[in-house]
Order: C-alpha cells, then structure tokens, then sequence
C-alpha cells in the first residue's frame, strides 16, 4: 500500500525529532490519527480538550526547549487551540498546530464545521499558517512550519483539507516547475558577543554605579555562574522576573527575590534604591516597579533587539547571549571594595523574610494558603518539575516558594491564562518521567479545566518510572486574585456573582479516580501533607481549605489606595491583617 499524505506527515515530524503530539480526536483529522496509529511514533497524547492539547504542546517546548505539536480538527476543534497557542506567542515559545480541514471542493459552500482557518490563525500563528492543498506541497510545508517556530520561538499552523490527507504521497516529487524540495534540517546560529564599543560603554557605567541592581529574567538561563562572578565583584543586588525566578538561588542575601506587582517587598526597595541598573534576559512588563525616570542609568543584555529598552530607558544595549556577553563584559569591570549597598540589600531581604515568615504563620480561618506554599520549599525534591496556574497561587508561588537549583518552573507568562499548569505538567511528566512533578492550582483554575486533565493523569501515571504527581488545590472558594484586584485596584468591593467558586470535593474526587489524596483545613497540617504526597505510590493531590481573606496586594500601595482598598473590604476578613500588610510597605511608598 502506498503511503498517504497523512503518513507522510507523521514521518516527517518524527524526522525532525517529534516524539509525542498532543491532540484530540475528530473526524477531519482521522486520516492523520490512521497514520499516528500505523506509526507508532511519535506518540499520540489524547487530552480532554484542544485548548489542554495546545498548552501541553507549549509546555512540551518550555520544559524540555524543542516544539511543541498538538493536532486538531477542523471547525471547533482548530478554534479550541487559540488559548494554549496564544500562551506559546507570547511567551515566545515553538509550536506547531496541526489542524483539519474540510475537504478542499467544498471550501467557501457553508459545509459543515467549515472556518476561514487562515483568518481565524493568522494572528496567533502570523510567522507562518499555511494551508496544503497537494500531495507535493506536504513535506515543504512541514518543514518550513518547524523552521519558522524554531527560528521565531512562536507558535506555526498547518491546515490539511481531508481529501488531501487521504491523498496518495509520491513516491519521489522529482523535478519541475512549481515543485520547492525541502529538507528537515535547519542551521543555528551562534549568537555573538556586543561590539568591543558597546562592552567598554556599559562598563564605564556599571564601574560608576554606587548602587548597582541587576533585574535577571528567563533569558539569563545558563548564565548563573557569570552572574555570581558580576554580583560578587560590582557588590550588586539582583531581582527576578515572574519568569526569571528559577535562574538563581533566591537563598543569596543579595537576591531579594520575585520583582513587580506579585514580588517582593526587598526588590522594590532595591529598584527604588538603585542608581544602575542591569537588565539581562528579562522583558518584565510591570514597569512601575522599575527605577524611577532619570533615577539610573541602565545596561540591557538582551539575544532579541526587539526588547532592548522596550520597558526602561537603555543608555547601553548588549545584544548578544547572556552568558556570553557576561563573561566579555567582566573583564571590564573593576570590583568594588566598598559593600555598604550590598550590606543593605541583605538587610531588606532578611527583613522581608522575617514578614514572609509572620505573614505565612498568620492565624487565618481555614489553611494559610502562604504557609501551604512556603512549606513546599523544605519537601521539594531537588530534580523536581513543577507547573504554575495563574491566580491567587501565582503570589504564593513568587513570593514563598524557594526552587533548588536546576529545578524548572513554569507559568503562562504574558498571557497568564488560567488553566495551564495541569497540562504543562502533563508535558513535563512525559518528557521526564522519572522525575516528580508539582502543580500548584486554585480552585478557580481547578474547575476551569483542570479536573478534565487528572482524568488524563489518572489515566497515564502507570506507566511513568517515577508516579509522584502532585496537585496542590487551593480551596477557597473564590476567584481570590481577581477579589483582591477589585478592591486594590477599583475600590470596589468584592461581587460574589462573578467570583464565587461553587465548593467541590477535590481530595474525594482523586480518590474516585484511583489516585491518592489529603484534605488539609489547617497550617497545621500543612507539613505532613506535603511529606505524604511525595511518598505516595501514585499521584496525589492535596485539596487545602484556604483563607480567601489573605491579602493579595502589591509590595508598594499608594497612599491613595489604602482607604479605598479597606473601605471595599468591609466586613469581610481580617481587616486589621490588611491594615499591617498595607503598613508594612510604608517604607518604600
């Protein structure tokens, strides 16, 4: 039998190194998931919904650093993926979208299930979306498809009408007018290092600085021993981005920690302290917690022009590979002798520590749900993977959790979707299955999809090395972050229509599905829970009665705010627990 396009293309995706897609079945891509079944490889991954399938794909490209593929079908199923691939544009990671369509003769009829796919990607998928309408355009198409998301670190689509997914392959395309040969290989550069020019200007600015900062994002990674080497001679102090937070160790007296709206208090005391300022890999988007206007003068270390002062005046762009440019800007730099700056730094983060620590041990009605988290750093194992939704434990996680080195952590970043980390975690499991995996979830996000994809874990988590998949819910019955930003930043208070999350036995409902669990109501608890869950036999999930009263709020408030803020609080929680977490940011208003 001769091949069909479909098994043409499962070919070449394993050609270039696919070893699973994520999909859901439909019969406009039957022809395909025929060929995945013939195939064996790579393997096919059934979520419970398109949108779980394309962030698992995402997740597939930001834990392991290849692309991501998910698969689906036409109409509904292809508009389903929007979320997960708008997660990897953003984000900046490789996708590609395999999508049906109905078949071509009755393209533009009104058929069944039929949707403009051009129009409906060509934002998402705006570096390359390409329909293939021919045996011979296949293979042409998939490769440019994965050069495109390589080369961009975005999100590319491919529509294959039914018919032409049943179509004969040929056996050679030959040569002839209109036929493009195509390979599955593609060239990487090696980035270079800044002009000679460029690295002696930062370095007169960096030696001049008596208050250096350093705000280190995701694209420092690999370049932790260079950054060590910068902080320990300019006597520095160093902030993180959301996603820049597993770069380095957070236990360094001189990382104050997560910087902006969901950060710290010590890094937003050590932005309005500075008068230099490093970026290096880091596009952060909350722009009010940088240095003030005209406060310092700024360095950016970036692999992208695109970002280079896009958030903060740049007196000197670097474009080059941080590690790179890092390790050619050193020998430039004369080290500091006098710590005074640095002294500082370690005080503002041994203080924050100590109001990190009472606010996790504050007595609250059900679980501390910063004490849930924070209590994870010390059970954490080191080879440890773990998944972040967004929501109220986005806070816990940048504020508490402390990574051990080398252990990845990821969440939808700029999109900051609810919904993901279940189906990140999922990638992470599969490409990994020896080690465990952590997914810390709200209920909001729970109920939102991620009830949907434990069937998928207890599905799979048998034939994984290593079993442990943990699932910490917090359960307080309220989309809480979106709680709190009506009262911070509307003055509003809070409107249980809309943010009411109906009660759900999430510990019983793991027990049904096989899978172990524990059901915490107190900070008591906490500990044990954590210890059996990584000693468990199979996944487990840990459903914590949280507080929704706990404050949400940013490490500086405006004066302005805070009457506001409590008047919309009323009666509800613990008013005089807002009131200090509002005092304590007085210092740095």
């Amino acid at each position: 039998m001769s091949d069909l396009v479909s098994d043409a293309l499962v070919k070449r995706l394993r050609e270039w190194g696919t070893t699973r897609v994520f999909g859901y079945a439909g019969d406009g891509i039957n022809p395909i998931l025929g060929a995945f079944q013939r195939a064996g490889d790579p393997e096919f991954v059934s979520t419970r919904h398109e949108e779980l399938a394309a962030f698992a794909a995402c997740g597939h490209a930001k834990y392991t650093g290849g692309v991501g593929v998910c698969v689906a079908t036409q109409g509904p199923g292809a508009i389903h993926l929007l979320a997960g691939l708008y997660d990897a544009k953003l984000d900046r990671r490789p996708v590609v979208a395999v999508v049906g369509q109905v078949i071509s003769t009755a393209l533009g009829s009104g058929y069944l299930q039929e949707v403009d796919l051009h129009a409906l990607f060509k934002d998402v998928c705006g570096q390359y979306v390409q329909t293939v309408f021919a045996p011979d355009q296949l293979l042409m198409a998939v490769d440019n498809a994965m050069r495109t998301a390589v080369a961009t670190s975005t999100p590319t689509c491919l529509i294959i009408p039914h018919d032409v997914q049943q179509a004969e392959m040929p056996a050679e395309l030959g040569q002839s007018h209109g036929i493009v040969p195509s390979a599955p290989v593609m060239g990487r550069p090696r980035p270079g290092v800044p002009a000679d020019d460029d690295l002696g200007r930062a370095a007169q600015i960096l030696n001049a600085g008596e208050r250096v900062a350093v705000l280190v994002g995701r694209g420092a990674g690999g370049a932790q021993q260079e950054l060590h080497q910068l902080v320990d001679g300019l006597g520095a102090g160093v902030t993180c981005s959301l996603l820049g937070k597993p770069v380095l160790d957070e236990g360094e007296p001189w990382h104050t920690g997560v910087m902006g709206h969901l950060g710290t208090v010590a890094s937003a005391k050590l932005m309005a302290g500075c008068d230099t300022l490093l970026i290096v890999g880091s596009n952060d988007p909350w722009t009010e917690f940088y240095p003030a206007p005209d406060q310092a003068r700024a360095v950016q270390i970036d692999i992208e022009s695109r970002v280079i002062g896009a958030k903060y005046p740049v007196e000197v762009p670097l474009l080059g590979d941080a590690r790179e440019t890092l390790a050619a800007l050193m020998p430039l730099l004369a080290r500091k002798t006098d710590r005074g700056w640095q002294d500082r730094v370690a005080q503002w983060k041994r203080q924050w520590e100590e109001t990190a620590q009472q606010r996790a041990e504050h007595p609250t009605a059900h679980t501390n749900p910063e004490m849930v988290v924070r209590m994870l750093s010390q059970h954490l194992p080191a080879d440890a993977q773990v998944a972040v939704d967004v929501g109220s434990i986005t806070y816990w996680y940048a504020r508490h959790l402390r990574l051990p080195p080398d252990v990845p952590a990821h969440i939808s970043g700029y999109l900051a979707s609810m919904g993901c980390a279940l189906p990140y975690g999922v990638a992470a499991k599969l490409a990994a299955p020896q080690r465990p995996v952590v997914a810390l979830v709200g209920d909001g996000a729970m109920q939102m999809s991620g009830l949907l994809e434990l069937i998928t874990i207890a599905d799979r988590w048998r034939d994984w090395n290593d079993p442990r998949f943990i699932v910490l819910v917090l359960h307080n019955a309220d989309l809480a972050d979106v709680s709190w930003e009506q009262r911070e930043m509307e003055g509003n208070p809070r409107y249980p229509a809309s943010q009411r999350v109906p009660s759900f036995p999430y510990a019983a409902y793991a027990e049904l599905l096989g899978l172990g669990s524990a059901r915490i109501t107190e900070s008591g608890q906490v500990s044990d829970a954590w210890r059996d869950a990584f000693a468990a036999d199979r996944p487990f999930v840990i459903e914590a009665l949280a507080d929704p009263a706990t404050p949400m709020l940013p490490p500086k408030l405006p004066e302005a705010k805070e009457q506001s803020l409590l008047s919309a609080l009323g009666d509800e929680g613990d008013t005089a627990h807002t009131r200090d977490w509002v005092r304590g940011q007085e210092v740095i208003r």
